[in-house]
């Protein structure tokens, strides 16, 4: 053990003696450990967004067809006939008003929804930040806005917002386990009706959010759903959340798909950095390596040293890329939406923690082949090399 901890000086030496080339391999590292790590935290949260869990109980009903909200318009009269549905627990209408259809980073989404009681229990389970809900209750034109919607737009209680032909009043701003939330401005579900440019006027929302009482019959109950209005005028679409949401995020899906294989090899970029990387400083420190030998050195004690140093070039640069991908997802706030819902790019822990590991052992693969080399070179060899 001890052989092996007095190579740690002659290690970080051999990285100091050639600043340059330490220093250009640690930043292609970083770069490439910085897209791995941001890539997994799309991954992470397209999963959360879209992955079921054994607990879901909620359905969305939609206008069959339809996918833009600016397209869906359903008759608010739905509402008696689906809370009559065996099973149901309870059917909200939102109306829905998006500035923009289409796949972007920044997209202002209002959600209009009825004013009995349904913001006190929705913001039971979030943290409001500023403002109150009696602010919000008591203006028409009120609206209650998510963290990360008013952090992109610099909002805060008492502020004007204007946006995707809707005038309003923030009367607070909250905090929200649920991505959706958010990423959206809730507002009174008649003034949204009456004050949107498009989808309709009083009687005419977007879509239901509908409550089951027991998870293992949400397909029985979409179901039915569906088939009670199948032969009407506005045909449904009914889907568990999660599976709406997947459907309306297949772009950004099919986008993440791709960015994870760039991801992954961007891996293989760095296993290729670091083993040119220490290839070339084996090479010059063949004779270094044999007055090594002369003082009693073991060819064990060179190929650990050796990759030790690939370790510490990936460890290092890992470090660097993985960290700096945690602080800028942290801080840019980035945020998928499309057709209403949104799929939030957070700053994972898991991706930061598996991009540094992976760079170290990787680092470290990547040093096996010139340790056994330098290892099994003999000292009378080193000398003659020039």
């Amino acid at each position: 053990m001890n052989s092996f901890l007095r190579t740690i000086p002659f290690t970080w030496k051999n990285l100091v003696r050639r600043p340059l080339r330490t220093g250009l391999t640690v930043a292609g590292i970083a770069v490439a450990t910085f897209l791995f790590s941001f890539v997994e935290s799309m991954r992470d949260g397209v999963s959360k967004a879209t992955e079921a869990g054994a607990a879901e109980t909620r359905l969305v009903v939609y206008r069959k067809n339809r996918f833009c909200p600016f397209a869906s318009q359903l008759p608010q009269s739905y509402q008696r006939s689906i809370l009559n549905i065996e099973g149901v627990k309870s059917a909200v209408p939102i109306k829905i008003v998006v500035n923009n259809c289409r796949a972007s980073l920044d997209v202002v989404t209002f959600r209009g929804v009825p004013d009995e009681g349904y913001m006190q229990e929705h913001i039971a389970q979030a943290q409001l930040r500023s403002g109150s809900i009696s602010d919000w209750q008591s203006r028409g034109d009120a609206v209650l806005i998510g963290a990360a919607l008013a952090d992109r737009r610099r909002l805060r209680a008492g502020d004007r917002f204007d946006a995707a032909g809707v005038r309003s009043w923030v009367a607070g701003v909250f905090d929200s386990d649920d991505a959706q939330d958010r990423n959206v401005a809730y507002a009174h579900l008649g003034f949204l009706q009456e004050t949107a440019q498009r989808g309709g006027t009083g009687g005419i929302v977007t879509q239901f959010n509908v409550e089951v009482d027991d998870p293992s019959k949400m397909e029985a109950v979409a179901a039915a759903i569906d088939e009670a209005f199948a032969h009407d005028q506005y045909p449904t679409t009914t889907r568990p959340e999660s599976a709406f949401v997947a459907r309306a995020a297949r772009d950004v899906i099919v986008l993440v798909r791709f960015a994870s294989i760039v991801g992954w090899a961007s891996l293989a970029a760095v296993f290729a950095l670091i083993a040119n990387a220490i290839a070339l400083a084996v090479r010059d420190r063949i004779r270094d390596h044999a007055i090594l030998q002369t003082l009693g050195w073991t060819g064990a004690d060179i190929a650990w040293m050796v990759v030790m140093e690939a370790s510490m070039l990936g460890a290092t640069g890992g470090a660097i890329g993985a960290i700096g991908a945690h602080a800028a997802i942290a801080l840019t706030h980035l945020n998928f939406t499309m057709e209403g819902v949104s799929i939030e790019v957070t700053a994972s822990n898991a991706a930061t923690i598996a991009g540094v590991l992976l760079a170290t052992l990787l680092g470290a693969v990547a040093g096996v082949v010139p340790a056994l080399s330098a290892a099994r070179r003999e000292i009378v060899q080193g000398f003659r090399t020039t």
